[in-house]
């Protein structure tokens, strides 16, 4: 289970085997091992019993910023990749290697988006079930495009136009959920930082979430989360993680707008702020514990029987052993 700290106020301490969040005479103990990772997103106090703790069962501390984008995070000293995947990701950008996985990365993410659209669209009865059926195939088109260019082709050269291709599929993809939401919660496109709307607001603190995870699938794997591919490597950020996380996107979209399209939000999960709206603390309980409800949910991926949490590191597995084998 994740350990969500969202309240003020709260003091994380260790009382033996356990983590023990105290505030105003009250407190909960939660037993470490049954605990994953901590994610702290407002005013904590911790003791270094607690990280202690966290670090000798492999539990990473992730901090969160307001709108949910990770800021730091603590964990065991011993967790890093090694030498010979790290050459290997900085050479990425410019091989064969490094296109597979950038198209395949774009591809998974645009199949996700259509196939999630054709079940929204699939018990329609209205004009709209065909509206949602034409979006699809543009989707699926773009999907099309971005396989047809040729492996051989360094990520450099074509980078411009695989955002091109990306960014009008999430364009389609976004008019359309916002075209089925329930005509208050209606959006006009994506936005964050803060967000103009609820939507948005939810979205960009479930994607904060997800990146935490992603970029945690990273380290265990022996990847750099700081050598990407698609994403233009910058100073103190982590461009692999912002490659890979495209194809997880699609778990948080669909929680999300579960939870708007069966009356789970409401207005006062919402603060105002200067430019957009801030998810409190009520609306971080709806959206976390639907999260991790989700998240250990099993499905069939790729030949077996998975959580949905597990996903990713399966994936980042699978792709460091192809780095190191510099399979096609």
């Amino acid at each position: 289970m994740k350990l969500v700290v969202n309240s003020e106020g709260v003091y994380l301490t260790k009382v033996g085997e356990c983590f023990c969040l105290k505030k105003e005479g009250q407190k909960q103990e939660i037993a470490a091992k049954k605990v994953d990772q901590i994610i702290i997103s407002t005013s904590t106090a911790l003791s270094t019993d607690a990280i202690e703790l966290a670090v000798e069962n492999n539990i990473d501390i992730v901090f969160l910023k307001k709108y949910g984008k990770p800021f730091g995070r603590v964990w065991h000293s011993k967790v890093g990749s090694i030498s010979t995947i790290r050459k290997r990701q900085l050479n990425l950008d410019s091989n064969k290697m490094g296109t597979i996985l950038v198209k395949e990365f774009l591809t998974q993410k645009m199949n996700n988006q259509a196939e999630f659209l054709t079940e929204l669209g699939a018990n329609r009865r209205d004009n709209r079930k065909v509206e949602i059926k034409e979006d699809v195939q543009k989707i699926k088109n773009l999907s099309e495009k971005i396989k047809s260019i040729s492996d051989n082709t360094p990520i450099e050269d074509i980078r411009g136009t695989l955002q091109g291709y990306e960014g009008t599929a999430s364009r389609i993809y976004f008019a359309r959920l916002s075209d089925l939401m329930p005509e208050k919660y209606k959006f006009n496109g994506r936005s964050k930082n803060p967000a103009k709307d609820e939507f948005n607001c939810m979205l960009n603190y479930g994607y904060g979430i997800m990146y935490s995870n992603v970029e945690r699938a990273c380290i265990l794997a022996g990847l750099d989360p700081y050598i990407g591919i698609m994403h233009v490597d910058n100073y103190n950020r982590q461009a692999f993680v912002f490659d890979l996380i495209e194809m997880y996107r699609i778990y948080i979209d669909r929680i999300v707008f579960k939870l708007f399209s069966t009356k789970k939000i409401k207005s006062d999960h919402f603060d105002k702020v200067e430019g957009g709206l801030y998810l409190n603390k009520a609306g971080k309980e709806v959206l976390i514990s639907k999260y991790n409800e989700e998240m250990e949910k099993k499905i069939q991926y790729k030949g077996r029987k998975i959580e949905l949490q597990n996903i990713i590191q399966f994936d980042c597995h699978n792709i460091a052993n192809r780095i190191l084998k510099g399979d096609d």
